[in-house]
């Protein structure tokens, strides 16, 4: 062969290899263009989502739109008041199923919708892999109840710890009732009894009317705090004694401080109206029977639901959008009260000690509720495992300005860090004049990570010693039975002690009371929870 054939053979073949890479390079393009095209054509993954809100979550919140483009979903966020919760939750799960993230408000739900068949395990592994920021934080912060949300031995929810409920519910007398009438803040039951007889019976608001009482029924709880128990809640309070779970409201103690809650109902010191309670509608933390002046003592609502103006600095923004530190404003309780009678002055009290030196009043446990992901979730491909990053994300960022964002809203429009050290932000107006701007834009839709707090505001409620003298409830998970007969034992709890108060039924038949509740259930919850 001779040289310019061969250069003319090498040619060509290089030629036809040329081709055939060219042809083999456009295949595999077109085919990842195929491919992003069926991506792009693909729905995007819809979730379902619940959280705490006291307003509704517009369909165009701007930080909900933050979260679908960063993640790549859809987002349906179900309205559903705080207040009532419950009975909205149940509504739309009768209607829909459980959405694929599930608040879980009530810890003692999440074995009642477990066994509804309501939720999906979630795989350890996967659960750590897809969210181990939120993981992380809560083994280290809260490493008690890092395995709560576990049943049978499968996960189903993940606990939510609030770091702030390490303070209880503040005891709150009127300061300018004290004042006129010469009297202090009373520490034992029998200064207590003292105080309330005067604020029934001395007029302390000056009117020439007699329409003021002590007390009404919140502040019973203090009253039973002194025997050492809590009686009046939304569950059933248990607290340990001689080394087992026993329930606080049938205590023989109990018999006692009915009969001071019965002689001060007798002798009209306590509010004839305790029992549709003090709140009368709205948000469901204010007594309008303080605020409207008809008692004088109370402990319903937490710290941050009284606080007055001046009670510590905090920041805001000035003309110039510059952050500066002011005295705080009043709020909740003590704004709405300050609005009907600005001379009103609020003062806090330790929990009054009873004979055997026992005192407290309500706290809600650090267990604050359970998040779950709905049984539907694990039936639709990668979907538990997106909900649990957006999850992650949303609560526990690890960094810092983007988690923030999260919760607050866009840095610079809504919120900016209040200074340098970055503990502490500012909201901007005009979000600065609403309580629940969150809600609005679409913000915090996350769950509460036991992040120890660093707000003035917990620092002003702990220099009140908040954190000393709660009353916890021992139980803070449910059991089959508690599930089953929770419900109908508070009910017959409530008529009991109503009747105890009122005199309709005679305290004589307190342990017939606690015989009915035993037989009703009571017995077998005892039983279940002690195992």
């Amino acid at each position: 062969m001779n040289s310019t054939l061969l250069r003319r053979l090498t040619v060509y073949i290089a030629t036809l290899a040329a081709l055939a890479l060219l042809v083999g390079c456009a295949s595999q393009t077109d085919g990842s263009i195929e491919q992003a095209a069926a991506q792009k054509d693909s729905p995007k993954l819809k979730i379902s989502w619940t959280l705490h809100q006291n307003l509704p979550v517009p369909e165009d919140a701007e930080m909900i739109r933050y979260v679908e483009q960063k993640h790549d979903v859809d987002l349906d966020i179900w309205n559903l008041e705080n207040n009532h919760y419950e009975s909205l939750l149940d509504l739309k799960l009768a209607q829909e199923g459980a959405p694929d993230l599930l608040r879980i408000r009530q810890p003692q739900d999440l074995l009642k919708y477990q066994q509804q068949g309501l939720l999906t395990e979630i795989p350890e592994e996967t659960l750590e892999r897809y969210a181990p920021n939120l993981i992380a934080a809560i083994r280290e912060y809260a490493p008690d109840y890092a395995d709560y949300g576990r049943i049978d031995g499968s996960i189903y929810g993940i606990p939510v710890v609030n770091p702030t409920n390490a303070y209880r519910i503040p005891v709150v007398y009127r300061q300018d009732w004290l004042d006129k009438l010469g009297l202090d803040v009373p520490d034992t039951l029998e200064e207590f009894e003292q105080v309330i007889y005067a604020f029934a019976n001395e007029d302390p608001d000056g009117n020439g009317i007699k329409d003021t009482y002590g007390l009404s029924l919140e502040g019973m709880n203090v009253v039973f705090g002194a025997f050492g128990q809590i009686v009046f809640a939304d569950q059933l309070y248990f607290s340990e004694k001689d080394g087992k779970l026993v329930i606080g409201a049938l205590e023989p103690e109990m018999k006692k401080a009915l009969g001071y809650l019965r002689k001060w109902y007798a002798d009209g010191v306590i509010d004839p109206e305790f029992i549709t309670g003090e709140n009368k509608g709205g948000y469901k933390h204010l007594s309008h029977s303080f605020i409207n002046g008809r008692i004088g003592m109370t402990s319903m609502g937490n710290y941050y639901h009284w606080i007055d103006d001046g009670d510590y600095q905090a920041w805001t923004v000035d003309d110039r959008g510059e952050s500066v530190e002011t005295p705080v404003e009043a709020t909740y309780n003590v704004k709405e009260l300050k609005a009907k009678n600005p001379e009103a002055r609020v003062s806090f009290g330790r929990p009054f000690s009873g004979p055997d030196g026992k005192r407290g009043s309500k706290a809600y446990d650090r267990l604050m509720s359970f998040t779950a992901i709905g049984a539907n979730a694990a039936a639709e491909p990668g979907k538990l495992e997106k909900i649990l990053q957006i999850l992650d994300d949303v609560s526990a960022n690890p960094d810092e300005i983007e988690r923030a964002t999260l919760k607050n809203g866009i840095i610079g429009k809504h919120w900016n860090w209040a200074g340098p050290a970055r503990d502490d932000i500012v909201t901007l107006p005009p979000y600065d004049k609403s309580a629940n701007y969150l809600n609005t834009i679409g913000a915090n839709i996350g769950m509460t990570v036991p992040y120890p707090p660093s707000e003035r505001r917990e620092q002003w409620a702990a220099t009140l010693h908040l954190d000393r003298d709660g009353i916890y409830n021992a139980l803070e998970v449910s059991t089959p039975s508690l599930v089953r007969d929770s419900e109908e034992l508070i009910a017959l709890r409530n008529r009991a002690y109503i009747s105890f108060i009122t005199g309709e039924r005679p305290l004589a038949e307190f342990d017939e009371f606690v015989q009915e509740f035993m037989d009703a259930g009571g017995a077998e919850i005892m039983k279940e929870s002690n195992k």
